[in-house]
């Protein structure tokens, strides 16, 4: 299984709206197939692992991450390609919350005259599709906050256009890439003109979000004028300068109309829609004043605090908790000459 999670793992970032999955199958106490879910549309893990194994699947096990599909999709049931492939025991970690499958693929797999198993290394599993698992069940993504920050919690450093080190920045980029979309404020684009790309590791470029309420993103931004500037998106509010919305959409962005809320746009609806886009994941990059309204309406449910240390820097803070939040199985760890503190926060 874990050698399954760890196929799984290859997809990240590449495969939503569908979960990460990887598959081994087993014959004789040997891995004789592996396959793993490259991309939406592309064979399933099991599907690939079977056809890796060939002959030698009859008899054997196959062990998946996630609980097999058995209805029609953009591919067939992996519940077909399991039973004709003469497995006789399937060993999976999770069952599958989506409500066309929960439980359906694992009995046709019994109705079948296969043995099945679930529940092996559940945890672990349900951490790799935590992003799947929460759009799903609360319809919106699941949002992975970072910050940086000094020792005394600002955000800035005057004279300093990044606040943390190199090794840092690749461990952002390398999220980047693990992600389906990064989110900022308009502030940060502002302040910054940020790509929001990866460039420190190889990877490829997640969708770009920007909360702008009153559609003030330049359209010589960075994010507009991006090589694919149809993966950038734009948030703004109903009643935006209608004005500068043409200028944006004209520039090639996708700029969707969203409701007001206290303080700007209304950050639940923006992220359940979002949701409803197929993102499974969202990797909150914007400053403190976003980042502390994610936190006060519930909508953040990881944080990554990257601390650097510096004194007397400069800039917002977060703000406006209604009390303290610990981190829930929080690390640490070093980063160069920063430190990185992360944990959940629900």
């Amino acid at each position: 299984m874990r050698a399954a999670l760890r196929l799984a793992a290859r997809g990240a970032g590449r495969t939503s709206p569908n979960p990460m999955v990887g598959a081994v199958v087993v014959r004789g106490g040997e891995v004789v197939g592996r396959g793993w879910h490259h991309a939406a549309g592309e064979p399933h893990a099991e599907a690939l692992a079977l056809r890796d194994a060939g002959d030698r699947a009859r008899g054997a096990t196959l062990v998946v991450t996630l609980e097999p599909c058995s209805h029609h999709g953009r591919t067939p049931p992996c519940v077909d390609a399991v039973r004709d492939s003469g497995v006789v025991r399937v060993v999976a970690a999770m069952r599958d919350p989506f409500p066309r499958v929960d439980g359906r693929g694992f009995r046709a797999l019994r109705e079948a005259g296969i043995s099945v198993e679930h529940g092996v290394l559940e945890a672990e599993a349900l951490r790799l599709n935590e992003g799947f698992v929460t759009r799903i069940r609360e319809g919106r993504p699941f949002v992975l906050l970072k910050l940086a920050l000094t020792l005394d919690g600002r955000t800035a450093v005057p004279g300093r256009r990044y606040l943390s080190g190199k090794r840092a920045l690749r461990e952002v980029h390398r999220l980047r890439d693990r992600m389906d979309a990064v989110l900022v404020g308009v502030g940060t684009v502002l302040a910054d003109d940020p790509q929001l790309t990866v460039r420190e590791v190889r990877g490829r470029d997640p969708l770009r979000v920007v909360v702008d309420t009153e559609a003030r993103t330049p359209p010589t931004a960075r994010v507009v004028r991006a090589r694919d500037p149809q993966r950038t998106m734009l948030l703004v509010g109903r009643d935006a300068d209608t004005r500068r919305v043409n200028r944006l959409r004209q520039a090639g962005v996708l700029v969707v109309s969203m409701p007001r809320a206290e303080g700007g746009i209304d950050l639940e609806r923006a992220l359940r829609w979002l949701g409803e886009q197929g993102v499974n994941t969202v990797l909150s990059e914007a400053g403190p004043r976003v980042a502390s309204a994610l936190v006060r309406g519930g909508l953040a449910d990881r944080a990554l605090f990257i601390v650097s240390p510096v004194i007397g820097g400069d800039g917002p803070r977060l703000d406006g908790m209604p009390e303290p939040r610990a981190l829930r199985d929080g690390a640490t760890r070093r980063l160069g000459e920063d430190v990185l503190f992360e944990g959940y926060l629900s």
